[in-house]
């Protein structure tokens, strides 16, 4: 058997494009602003999609498991249905009630946590043809996938997260979004090479494509613009990983040099850009003398090529002997006090030494005496200039 495509009969190039429905228009004829986009409250957010939500966007938000993506777009999905109207967010990897627990906890923006948005809906399913049918009854304006990998068409016989099936989830999705001008968020997870786990396609579909990166044991988030139709592609914005939530840092620079001292060895400012954004932070730099025959480079924050780069260049071109020198180099971040302060005092610590710009916070245990600190020096005088027999911790 030997199948054969038969064309239809007397159907010309000029007949298929009468019967497609489409036409082409003049530019300057097609309706529609284009400065026209719905402002999220979280500024960091807005920047970085180039000045709001664009009506039938594709947007996705990938990163590592536990970086705060889910966190991060339930915030934004409460502030858009205070200020712009209904919101369907659709989870395939949590349940109703661990979304609630979590949208409680957050700070919900404009609104002081009072309630939740009476504009925002919830649904836990995974069959995007059922999600398409719920989403023609509820007739939202953002529509928010968690995440695409779990998302399958029961027309296809491969398994969520599938070369196939993302492809085809994401294209109808895209169909839906341009039709309806629904803005549509999809979460991508990410392969261990750091890609948006999933077809290539994927990121070719979509309108927007955000990263947000870090260290998922620190504080600081980055979320950055990899691919914006409707922006600069390299913004940056920073966040700050709270109880509460997703926490804007309008003025990176500020919190990154909170702990600096003046005039103190072995520490420089550097300028660095992320993006367009230049970015203040504090570098500490030690050697000591090795007692290996192999001495160590051993840097934190830093790449370690650049600094045997550096190292390389002072020996060389300034003179300094740095072959038999341990070299230890240090980008200075001290984040969550309050979590810390709250651990200490579990274990029965009284006592807590912490930097002198960390700001007091009311809601640190009672019973608890905090010194303020501004170097090693003053800290090391302080714990061991108590009497005897008390406790201390730092």
């Amino acid at each position: 058997m030997v199948e054969q495509i038969v064309a239809e009969p007397g159907r010309s190039v000029a007949r298929a494009a009468a019967s497609s429905g489409s036409r082409p228009r003049r530019l300057r004829e097609i309706e529609g602003d284009a400065q026209e986009r719905w402002r999220v409250p979280l500024g960091e957010f807005s920047r970085v999609l180039g000045g709001g939500v664009v009506p039938g966007s594709l947007v996705l938000i990938g990163g590592d498991p536990g970086i705060g993506k889910s966190t991060l777009l339930l915030q934004v999905a409460s502030a858009l249905a205070r200020d712009v109207g209904r919101v369907l967010y659709v989870s395939g990897e949590e349940s109703e009630r661990q979304i609630k627990m979590r949208a409680q906890r957050l700070v919900p923006v404009g609104d002081n946590g009072s309630n939740l948005p009476e504009d925002l809906f919830l649904l836990t399913e995974t069959d995007l043809q059922a999600i398409l049918g719920h989403v023609e009854q509820v007739a939202p304006r953002v529509l928010v996938i968690d995440s695409i990998q779990t998302a399958y068409l029961p027309e296809l016989t491969s398994s969520a997260g599938s070369v196939s099936q993302v492809r085809e989830c994401a294209a109808r999705l895209q169909a839906l979004a341009k039709s309806s001008g629904i803005a549509v968020f999809l979460i991508g997870h990410v392969t261990k090479e750091g890609a948006i786990a999933g077809p290539r396609v994927l990121e070719h579909i979509v309108d927007t494509v955000l990263y947000l990166e870090g260290d998922r044991y620190q504080s600081f988030r980055l979320l950055r613009a990899v691919k914006n139709r409707f922006g600069a592609t390299a913004e940056v914005g920073v966040f700050e990983m709270q109880s509460a939530g997703m926490i804007e840092v309008p003025n990176p620079s500020e919190a990154f040099l909170a702990e600096r001292v003046l005039h103190a060895p072995g520490s420089a400012i550097a300028v660095t850009m992320e993006g367009t954004r230049p970015l203040l932070v504090e570098l500490q730099g030690l050697t000591s003398a090795s007692t290996f025959g192999n001495p160590r480079r051993t840097p934190n924050g830093v790449d370690l090529y650049r600094l045997l780069l550096v190292t390389a260049v002072l020996a060389r071109r300034v003179g300094m002997h740095l072959a038999d020198q341990d070299i230890f180099v240090n980008v200075v971040a001290v984040p969550q006090a309050a979590a810390r302060v709250r651990e200490a005092a579990q274990l029965g610590f009284a006592r807590i030494l912490l930097p002198r710009t960390v700001r007091q916070e009311e809601a640190w245990p009672k019973g608890i005496q905090v010194i303020a600190v501004r170097s090693l020096r003053e800290a090391i005088e302080r714990a061991l200039g108590e009497p005897a027999g008390e406790s201390a911790g730092a």
